[in-house]
């Protein structure tokens, strides 16, 4: 595992507005994964669970929930970067979400994360990431998100 991007401040995330601020490492999205999402969700659609029933569809196999690539997301975020300085952070909410590609049981995922906007909140600052998820191999995202979280001073 990467060492985590570490930004000094709030102050100085702030200043990275419309700059990459880090790329997660790949993760897998195995079977058992998916399996696990569907137990913790009751969202037990074949496409995601049943192996031998999706090998007859177009797509050869099972293939994980978009809502699992989305909550990938947070994970991504706490592995890849960390800001100095926070005592609290929060997910805020999403601006807009777009399941772009499919997600085949195996598949190796990562999020790269562009600071869109920093908006000073009380307490903190407000910040609304684009997030893509990636497929390894694939020249297109699986996921694109607008992300919004809150960073809580120290």
């Amino acid at each position: 595992m990467a060492t985590p991007v570490v930004i000094e401040s709030l102050d100085a995330l702030e200043k990275m507005v419309g700059k990459e601020i880090a790329v997660s490492d790949w993760i897998e999205v195995s079977q058992a994964r998916i399996d696990a999402f569907a137990d913790a969700t009751e969202d037990h659609q074949w496409i995601h669970v049943d192996v031998e029933r999706a090998k007859a569809s177009p797509m050869g196999t099972t293939i994980a929930h978009g809502y699992l690539t989305l909550s990938l997301i947070a994970g991504f975020s706490q592995s890849t970067f960390k800001v100095n300085g926070v005592k609290m952070g929060l997910n805020y909410g999403l601006n807009r979400v777009r399941f772009t590609g499919m997600v085949p049981a195996g598949s190796r995922l990562r999020g790269r994360f562009v600071l869109k906007a920093a908006d000073r909140i009380e307490g903190g600052l407000q910040m609304t990431y684009t997030v893509t998820v990636e497929r390894e191999g694939s020249d297109k995202p699986v996921c694109v998100a607008e992300t919004i979280s809150r960073a809580l001073a120290a």
